[in-house]
């Protein structure tokens, strides 16, 4: 029996219009452009408008990969948006975007996993296909992380920026193509070196916690980044090796973008020239769960990713958490798509 794949069947995403550059942090506060750039790769990040929600920008990235699939929302069985920005702590972002799109039959939920939410909710996603239960699922990653930075911290607010990525999930035509095998892990033990301390049970909203500036994202950005060198390379193998593949398999990379530093040493760890990786932190920063999305719709968009390639996904952050994802690509974008631009 034919074992049922799901595959990427449309991308999306969408960025806010303002630009935040390094010259206009180094007026609020003590940093300079070429510190960031030389430590982070970042030149420039998006910032969302103050009356601009996590669901503002997941609704368009949503709309544009359901457009390219060429799915009615009302046809969608599933939405699933990974953020730790949501627009409040309940209902679920998943479920506000629901009901802009008109997706009245889809069940929703959001996934909270920060930077690797989007490869978690992938494999999500993923398994309601293959058990046959559903046929149409919405996979979003969408973050407005500007809301929950302390832009008088040099350590986190010339890393941090906002987006949103979105695909459509469906059965793949044949079962050695689409998303071939996943990898997931997490380890709690290193949950307080990134987090938002306050705002949950542990540390309700006070005016001690606003006070102490606990709203905030605060990080260890030394252990995080050591972290992050050696997990990628573990899951990136496990899932390579979970469908009988190694690294000089894969045609493209797209890794999360937190760090240029972390994205060429994992490249060099798989043996990858950094032409077949894709980068867009100098544009864009950090995004979170949005990061993979976004760059994927824009690989896809400079025609950098075809039919039959086969793609690595991976992904690090908060919990600690940590993913990876191998698909034999099957969408084919038209040209005309291409020139139009995704983001």
């Amino acid at each position: 029996m034919r074992r049922r794949r799901a595959t990427i069947t449309g991308v999306g995403s969408c960025v806010p219009e303002r630009v935040v550059t390094n010259f206009d942090l180094e007026k609020m506060v003590d940093t300079t452009d070429e510190w960031i750039r030389t430590r982070t790769g970042i030149r420039e990040r998006r910032v969302a408008a103050e009356d601009q929600a996590t669901s503002d920008l997941a609704v368009v990235a949503a709309r544009r990969a359901l457009e390219e699939a060429r799915l009615d929302p009302a046809d969608l069985d599933l939405i699933i948006v990974a953020t730790v920005t949501p627009d409040m702590p309940f209902p679920a972002t998943a479920c506000i975007v629901q009901d802009r799109l008109g997706a009245s039959r889809a069940a929703a939920l959001d996934l909270e996993t920060a930077c690797s939410g989007f490869v978690y909710a992938l494999a999500t996603g993923a398994q309601f296909i293959e058990t046959g239960l559903y046929n149409n699922v919405l996979v979003i990653g969408a973050e407005t992380l500007s809301k929950i930075v302390d832009w008088t911290d040099r350590r986190t607010c010339v890393l941090l920026g906002d987006g949103a990525g979105a695909v459509v999930l469906q059965p793949a035509p044949a079962e050695d193509q689409g998303l071939l095998s996943f990898h997931l892990g997490a380890d709690g033990g290193g949950a307080d070196l990134l987090k938002q301390p306050a705002g949950g049970s542990r540390l309700p909203a006070s005016e001690e916690t606003v006070r102490s500036r606990l709203h905030y994202v605060h990080m260890n950005g030394r252990e995080v980044f050591k972290f992050a060198v050696k997990v990628m390379g573990e899951a990136a193998q496990a899932a390579l090796e979970k469908c009988g593949l190694g690294f000089a398999d894969v045609d493209y990379y797209i890794p999360h973008q937190a760090n240029y530093r972390i994205i060429e040493a994992s490249a060099r760890r798989f043996g990858l020239p950094m032409e077949r990786v894709y980068v867009n932190i100098d544009r864009y920063g950090n995004t979170s769960a949005a990061s993979i999305p976004v760059a994927l719709d824009e690989a896809v968009d400079q025609g950098r990713i075809r039919p039959g390639d086969l793609v690595l996904l991976v992904a690090f952050g908060g919990g600690l958490t940590w993913g990876a994802a191998v698909c034999r690509w099957t969408l084919d974008r038209p040209k005309a798509r291409q020139a139009a631009g995704g983001a």
